[in-house]
C-alpha cells in the first residue's frame, strides 16, 4: 500500500513556507508503513520540529476509483526538510519516518453522498482547542480529478493506495501533550492526542 501526497496544492500554503506554486502537480511518496490508525501517536525522539498538516485522503479501490475518504495528518519534519530542500536532496527523512500519517477510519464516499457533496465541506484543525488550520478542496490548485489523472498516468498506483491532497495553511509545531481535532463537514470528527 503506498501513501501518494501533493505538495503545495494551496496557494496559501505555498506561499507562508516561500515555495513557488509548481507548474504540474508535486507529488511525493509516504511509505504506507508509516499510516497509522488510532487515537494516539508519538513524535520519534530524533525529531526537532515536527508540523502537522491535515489532508482530506482519498483511498483508490480495485478499478483505481476513489471510492473511500478519510482524514490524515502528513506529518512533517520540517527542520529536516529544509536542511534537505536547501540542498536539492529527497525529502524522505522529513516526510516518511515512523508514524507519519496518522488517519481517521475512512468513509465510503458514496455513503458522503459522492463527490460533488463533500466539494463544499469547510474541514478544520484545532490544537488545543486553537483552530489551526481551514480549508475547502475548492480551493485546490490542481482538482482531485487532475490529481488522480495524473498519479494513474505516471506512478504504480495500486488498490487500497491513498492520495493525500495537500494542507492549507496554518501549520505549526506539534509537541508531547498536545490534543488534535479534526473536522470536515458531516464527516465523523477525528482526535488524536500526542503521547508524552
Amino acid at each position: 500500500m503506498n501513501i501518494w501526497c501533493v505538495g503545495r496544492n494551496y496557494a496559501d500554503h505555498a506561499r507562508e513556507l516561500g515555495n513557488s506554486v509548481p507548474e504540474t502537480p508535486l507529488i511525493f511518496l509516504k511509505a504506507g508503513s508509516c499510516l497509522h490508525k488510532g487515537p494516539t501517536f508519538e513524535l520519534p525522539s530524533w525529531t526537532q520540529e515536527v508540523h502537522h498538516e491535515l489532508e482530506v485522503a482519498f483511498q483508490f479501490d480495485d478499478q483505481l476509483e476513489l471510492n473511500c475518504v478519510a482524514l490524515a495528518l502528513d506529518l512533517t519534519e520540517r527542520h529536516f526538510q529544509n536542511q534537505l530542500k536547501s540542498k536539492g536532496q529527497p525529502w524522505t527523512l522529513a516526510k516518511s519516518f515512523k508514524g507519519a500519517c496518522p488517519m481517521s477510519p475512512s468513509q465510503s464516499l458514496k455513503d458522503l453522498g459522492g463527490l460533488a457533496a463533500i466539494l463544499d465541506w469547510e474541514f478544520s484543525l484545532e490544537v488545543n482547542d486553537q483552530v489551526r488550520q481551514r480549508g475547502h478542496l475548492r480551493e485546490m490548485i490542481y482538482p482531485l480529478e487532475v490529481l488522480t489523472e495524473y498519479v494513474k498516468k505516471h506512478f504504480p498506483v495500486s488498490p487500497s493506495d491513498w492520495l493525500l491532497t495537500g494542507t492549507p495553511a496554518g501549520v505549526a509545531a506539534l509537541k508531547k501533550g498536545d490534543r488534535l481535532l479534526a473536522k470536515w463537514g458531516l464527516f465523523p470528527a477525528q482526535s488524536w492526542e500526542i503521547q508524552s
